[in-house]
């Protein structure tokens, strides 16, 4: 606080007040008073700007194939969602109500199924079986009450982009629509580059979504360790695209940076330069990633998809996970307690 004394602003010891000084006096309380007020206001206005996110409250989980005893080591573990492998041909209505009734008593919520496969094979007589196995998807999603199925896009490597968008969009359109919109269900794309995928980073999400004109069909499955190995900004790209955002998998990719700098991302050896490890082991921004779905309120699940083989084999002969795979969910599920809430186990 400015401070001024009698002395300085010309106050006289007769009593007699110099006139120029009086005026100074008042000038120098406005300035002050309007430097006050106007401080002020711009604390209210940066108080105004640092509103609060919208609640966070995700659901965090695993991917995997369903057993009694997956089912049982999600709950123990403290996860509260799951993404389910299943065949729909080996399943009848009594099996599905089982399963059902089994996952809601654990408290687990169910946020997608996968399905994987080719939804414009070039083979006509191939496209035809996998149009036929994802309306049994979705149906079997419907009785499960799953919103969503994940996988693929589709693609024709003898096509232009834009002609595998269009088929895309044609063979969704007149094959899945009426089902997805029958069953409450969505088609959700995930970013894996080894499958027949076109929806593998933002060029074809963006070719895609625009094709289908923002149906709320179709959505992102978004696991951002396929992005990394692609040297694209996984934090960047959730940000653009966080409103198509439905899904998450939770899987880290670790760059062998000795083996880039010596081969390159296409060594003529075949060498491989990066792998896939559980979350917190790799090269995602996690910090970063988790900030965009904080601030977007994202509340759907996140699932970890656990290819690490550093904890392999993954499953018994019965499909229950071995416990050295249980050993690398509990390493991702530690870290992430670091980062997500609520914290479970």
């Amino acid at each position: 606080m400015f401070r001024c004394s009698r002395a300085r602003i010309g106050f006289r010891n007769s009593g007699g007040l110099h006139f120029e000084g009086l005026r100074l006096y008042l000038r120098l309380v406005t300035i002050t008073r309007r430097t006050v007020i106007s401080a002020m206001s711009a604390a209210a206005v940066v108080r105004a700007q640092r509103r609060p996110p919208p609640n966070w409250q995700p659901k965090l989980g695993i991917l995997c194939g369903y057993t009694d005893a997956n089912l049982e080591f999600a709950k123990n573990e403290g996860f509260t969602s799951m993404e389910l492998r299943l065949d729909p041909d080996k399943l009848d209505d009594a099996a599905i109500a089982a399963i059902k009734d089994k996952v809601a008593k654990a408290g687990i919520y169910v946020s997608s199924l996968a399905c994987d496969g080719n939804h414009i094979d070039a083979d006509p007589a191939k496209r035809e079986i996998q149009a036929v196995k994802t309306v049994k998807m979705i149906e079997l999603a419907g009785k499960l009450g799953v919103p969503a199925i994940g996988g693929q896009s589709g693609d024709n490597k003898a096509q232009t982009l834009q002609q595998q968008v269009d088929e895309i969009e044609r063979v969704y359109t007149e094959r899945y629509f009426k089902a997805l919109e029958d069953n409450k269900v969505r088609i959700l794309w995930e970013g894996y580059v080894g499958g027949p995928n076109i929806a593998t980073g933002p060029i074809g999400w963006e070719a895609l979504f625009k094709k289908f004109n923002n149906s709320p069909n179709v959505g992102l499955q978004f696991d951002p360790s396929h992005l990394v190995w692609q040297m694209m900004d996984e934090v960047q790209a959730a940000r653009d695209f966080a409103d198509k955002i439905y899904d998450v998998h939770l899987k880290d990719t670790e760059i062998l940076w000795p083996q880039v700098k010596r081969g390159g991302i296409q060594p003529v050896n075949k060498q491989s330069w990066w792998r896939f490890r559980v979350p917190g082991y790799g090269s995602v921004n996690w910090k970063g990633f988790f900030t965009v779905l904080e601030e977007v309120g994202y509340k759907g699940a996140m699932n970890i998809e656990h290819e690490d083989n550093f904890y392999y084999p993954s499953t018994q002969a019965n499909g229950d996970f071995t416990d050295q795979y249980k050993r690398g969910f509990k390493v991702a599920h530690e870290y992430l307690k670091t980062l997500v809430p609520p914290v479970n186990g």
